[in-house]
């Protein structure tokens, strides 16, 4: 096909025979390749090299339900430098494909990975690509939001519904009306605000904090998380009746580390991102690709970002080596006091703490307050001082980090006189 590519064929084999379904079969492996396929109406898509059985199976299941072809839409582009997901390893290509088929829908979907996957990314193209373009896409990270706030911000509120409600505030479903609400970190939503959602979801509609009547609603859900709900349904910290209305379509979106090979294409793409920003241009050598697909990148795509804007800023040399990179990646973290230097773990630092109290006291003997609760208190005070430097000082969350009543924590915290210095920011 010299004079045009099979993308172009789909309309007039749709036409010719409207319930044949069709098979595309690309080498160009992104997302817009698997978008346009499904907007020019295919029954599924297949990226170079693909498992033999995987299309016997397919061609299958497409004879055995053919389909008329769908309303013919035309992209809006074939350059796909300006797609969002970037990748084209066999873990991206099933992302791409769920996403090539809820394009045209308006299933709720819950994105599920590690921090740094890029799910706010998918969330964004699930709705810049689908039905409702042309709404809004309006994006709420749930643990970023004050507990006794949620509600107001998802439903809004009206003038006096409490103290400080000075005047009529409409929330996050209003404002996505007609487009995409985003719930990011959907398992830090307490219980109170998962009961409300679930109203919302089954009945369409939602009732500001404060307000008398019902607002019918017309938004696409989806929502994130890289938490394990069905964990928190079985520890009670999330309604199983929401996570079920939230699970219709399940999206996982793989680590850095299951798709290494991607490492390349989103290096050069954040180095070229960098130098559009005003920094230098840099270019990385084979040996240095090999050894950045070898690390394990715990902090995901967004770790790479981070890596690509410090060799661009910090580096002179315009080719980046392996042993810039090998440099870059074993940066020492800082050593944090409240932690045992060495990496025996905590048995064995309780046993030689144990072992240094009694060397100290006479035979037969234990310490003056008793042993069990000497150690128990060396060990939980640190603890729930590390917890708590981390939530900022809510006790809330630290109490479900802990896995403690709320009252249980507070007892402790007094018994043990552990206290947070106010104005964390």
């Amino acid at each position: 096909m010299p004079d045009e590519s099979g993308f172009d064929l789909i309309p007039r084999i749709q036409r010719l025979r409207p319930d044949l379904p069709i098979v595309v079969m690309s080498a160009q492996n992104t997302l817009l390749t698997a978008i346009t396929a499904a907007e020019r109406g295919a029954y599924d898509y297949l990226p170079k090299p693909f498992d033999l059985s995987e299309l016997v199976a397919i061609a299958r299941r497409a004879l055995s339900n053919p389909r008329a072809g769908d309303k013919v839409r035309t992209a809006e582009t074939d350059d796909a430098a300006g797609m969002p997901l970037i990748g084209r390893s066999p873990a991206m290509q099933d992302v791409y494909r769920v996403m090539a088929r809820l394009m045209g829908t308006d299933l709720t979907v819950l994105i599920t990975g590690e921090s740094g996957t890029g799910k706010e990314l998918v969330a964004r193209a699930l709705h810049d690509y689908g039905k409702r373009k042309r709404g809004p896409f309006v994006a709420v990270n749930m643990a970023a939001i004050p507990r006794e706030l949620i509600e107001s911000d998802l439903f809004g509120h009206e003038k006096g519904a409490f103290t400080g409600a000075s005047a009529r505030t409409i929330g996050r479903f209003e404002q996505a009306e007609g487009g995409t609400l985003f719930l990011d970190e959907i398992g830090d939503m307490p219980l109170e605000a998962q009961t409300r959602l679930l109203r919302v979801l089954q009945q369409g509609e939602y009732t500001a904090v404060g307000g008398r009547h019902s607002t019918k609603t017309n938004v696409r859900i989806v929502a994130a998380t890289n938490r394990d709900l069905r964990q928190l349904v079985q520890q009670a910290l999330f309604r199983e009746d929401l996570y079920y209305r939230l699970n219709v379509v399940p999206l996982r979106l793989p680590p850095l580390r299951e798709r290494s090979e991607d490492v390349p294409d989103l290096l050069r793409h954040f180095l070229a991102n960098a130098a559009n920003q005003g920094l230098p241009r840099k270019v990385v050598d084979v040996d240095a690709l090999e050894r950045l697909k070898r690390h394990n990148w715990p902090g995901n795509v967004r770790e790479l970002e981070n890596l690509a804007q410090r060799l661009a800023a910090l580096h002179a040399e315009e080719v980046i080596t392996a042993a810039v990179v090998e440099h870059e990646l074993d940066l020492p973290t800082p050593n944090d006091p409240a932690l045992p230097q060495n990496d025996d773990g905590i048995a064995a630092a309780v046993e030689r703490y144990v072992l240094g109290l009694l060397s100290k006291e006479e035979p037969g003997r234990f310490p003056q307050d008793g042993l069990y609760n000497a150690v128990l208190e060396q060990v939980e005070r640190p603890l729930l001082s590390a917890v708590l430097g981390a939530t900022r000082g809510n006790q809330i969350k630290a109490a479900k980090m802990l896995g403690l009543n709320r009252n249980t924590l507070r007892k402790k915290l007094k018994a043990l006189d552990v206290t947070l210095a106010r104005g964390l920011k």
